[in-house]
């Protein structure tokens, strides 16, 4: 079981160098004396040294790049970054090493981005100048992404697309389309297709993206002419026929208008003449389409609804009565039960989410790129805003259902009960209702009842929150969602293929890897290298998400966590208080205050 390893994982990296950062500050006061500014420097070399020592860590290959004659770090990072370490990691792909060294470049750009809001920028560009064989961050990266310097390879441009090591990193908008269109003897790699579908949007609607293919395919296959050329339509149109498929299949929701269905449409009706198969395949297309669209479009619609029965609930329900509802132990008394059914509900929701939905909710967080955003007078986003919402409502819902109780044995039960759920759930690999009981655990109404904690047994919960801790970038979730997705590349079931990611961590990773880059290049080419930073890890949870549930559902149980009426945090506080009286004055006042706006009393 994964949690009993839980206390067994090593430490964040920053423990790795507390010895030696004890060492370097040791004698504060000389330093400073003796130059101003000093301490500053040596701060600055620890913070970036150590960017790039956890990027190694989380790849699993610091031991094999740091040999015993590199010392300081900074030596062995400037010479992987410079590619002049040719001591490569045994048992690493190229392409696992080529990604340690873009999250590198990237980590090492946003620690000089914070550096420069706390050290002087004079003093952050001389201590970063004087790293031994590293590059100053100034022409490390350009406000544009990766700078040429770090890239030593030999560029190859082949139809304005360019490359780099064999991988395209940049191209113009029109050659990435020309890129995506297939002709009789070419098809495009399957993940160029994803990268380019997820980020194109940016840069171009899909409905104008398809009509410009639809287009080039016209006019290269010569599908106007009076007479078409059978035996060259018979080699091409499966092969633009796979590419609407793989479009329809993994971005359905581009085919909610109109004009998309009427482009495909008319693309199929012009090589249907060469091949009568053609219309029996467009007609499976259409209808798995329409299917699929319809089985998302009543999970949609089913959000709504419980969304607003909650939020109708929550105007009546703002006081603690003991009788208005039942409570979680009535409806599921078993720990295991309860995690498998919160899975379901995970599954369900993240089943609606789009791949999309990634790019369009920071389409407006990059101040670098000049171009009109495609959707600026809508973000596309509302299954990922659920979803959102979904989490916070468990946190509340949990915390809620320890402050209800009146007594304070019944109390000290539930939080036990909700700490086992949380367990299951790590044991399942749903993370994401694991972080929310552990948030709702630590709310302060929760944690302010100590003499009801003082009634659990918390040593199980602490393993948890170890497991959850936001140091070093919560580094010990990182490791076991590493073991979780290891899990579920080798099972032999779905429910060891079960990986349910802290979703706002998500979130916060893909907006750094936004915020870090621009979209395009100061040529105009679209920075390609982000995008498929972007698409890896968009990728790697569209496989998450379409794991089937293998747990058999139970209507009760997700019917009152969705419906459940849950305190508001002034809910939440009162009460708390009426269970366990204020300890100071400020709590009194603010329980006096309480009273008197929900209750109305003095």
């Amino acid at each position: 079981m994964l949690i009993e390893h839980m206390d067994q994982n090593p430490d964040v990296p920053e423990a790795e160098h507390s010895t030696g950062a004890k060492g370097e500050m040791g004698n504060t006061a000389t330093a400073l004396a003796a130059s101003p500014g000093e301490f500053e420097k040596k701060i600055v070399v620890a913070l970036l040294n150590c960017t790039i020592v956890h990027v190694w860590k989380e790849m699993g290959i610091s031991s094999v790049l740091f040999s015993q004659q590199d010392s300081p770090p900074s030596q062995a990072t400037s010479k992987y970054l410079n590619g002049e370490n040719q001591y490569g990691p045994e048992g690493f792909t190229d392409k696992q090493v080529a990604s340690c060294k873009v999250q590198c470049k990237l980590r090492f750009w946003g620690t000089s981005r914070c550096l420069s809001l706390l050290v002087s920028p004079a003093i952050l560009a001389q201590t970063v100048e004087g790293m031994p064989q590293t590059l100053s961050s100034t022409s490390m990266f350009t406000p544009c992404g990766f700078s040429p310097h770090l890239h030593t390879a030999k560029e190859d441009e082949q139809g304005g697309l360019i490359f780099q090591d064999g991988n395209l990193t940049s191209a113009s908008l029109d050659a990435l389309i020309q890129h995506l269109i297939p002709t009789t003897d070419y098809y495009p790699e399957k993940a160029y297709i994803f990268t380019f579908l997820l980020s194109s949007r940016l840069f171009i609607e899909p409905h104008e993206l398809l009509s410009r293919v639809c287009h080039k395919c016209i006019e290269q296959q010569r599908l106007d002419d009076p007479v078409l050329d059978k035996a060259r339509i018979r080699k091409f149109g499966p092969k633009i026929l796979q590419l609407l498929t793989e479009w329809t299949e993994t971005f359905p929701y581009d085919f909610q208008e109109e004009r998309m269905i009427g482009h495909l449409k008319d693309m199929i009706h012009r090589i249907a003449p060469c091949d009568e198969a053609y219309w029996k395949k467009m007609n499976q297309l259409l209808q798995t389409l329409n299917q699929k669209l319809a089985t998302l479009s009543h999970g949609q619609e089913g959000i709504v609804k419980i969304s607003a029965a909650v939020s109708d609930k929550l105007v009546a329900f703002k006081t603690k009565p003991p009788s208005i509802q039942r409570e979680i132990l009535s409806v599921c008394s078993d720990p295991y039960t309860l995690a498998q059914q919160l899975t379901h509900v995970e599954l369900e929701r993240l089943s609606h989410i789009g791949p999309e939905e990634f790019v369009q909710a920071f389409v407006h967080k990059d101040p670098l790129d000049g171009t009109k955003t495609c959707f600026s007078e809508q973000k596309k986003t509302s299954n990922l805003e659920a979803y959102v919402k979904w989490f916070n409502r468990l946190c509340y819902l949990v915390a809620t259902e320890i402050c209800m109780p009146a007594k304070k044995k019944q109390r000290a039960q539930v939080i036990e009960f909700f700490i086992d759920v949380a367990r299951e759930c790590f044991n399942i690999g749903n993370f994401n209702s694991l972080m929310a009981i552990i948030s709702g655990m630590n709310m302060s109404p929760v944690s302010r009842l100590k003499k009801t904690w003082s009634k659990v047994k918390t040593a199980k919960f602490f393993i948890l929150e170890h497991q959850m801790d936001p140091t070093g970038n919560f580094y010990n979730y990182r490791t076991a969602l590493r073991g979780a997705a290891h899990r579920s590349l080798t099972a032999h079931s779905n429910r060891e293929k079960i990986v349910i990611p802290f979703f706002s961590l998500l979130i916060k990773d893909i907006y750094f890897l936004n915020e870090g880059c621009a979209n395009r290049l100061p040529n105009g080419h679209v920075n390609f290298e982000k995008f498929l930073e972007l698409a890896k890890q968009v990728g790697e949870f569209i496989t998450w998400k379409q794991v089937e549930c293998p747990f058999e559902q139970d209507p009760n149980i997700i019917h009152y966590l969705h419906t459940a009426p849950i305190f508001t945090e002034d809910g939440l506080y009162l009460a708390s208080y009426e269970s366990e009286s204020p300890e100071n004055q400020t709590e009194k006042d603010r329980w006096k205050s309480l009273r008197s706006s929900i209750l109305g009393k003095t």
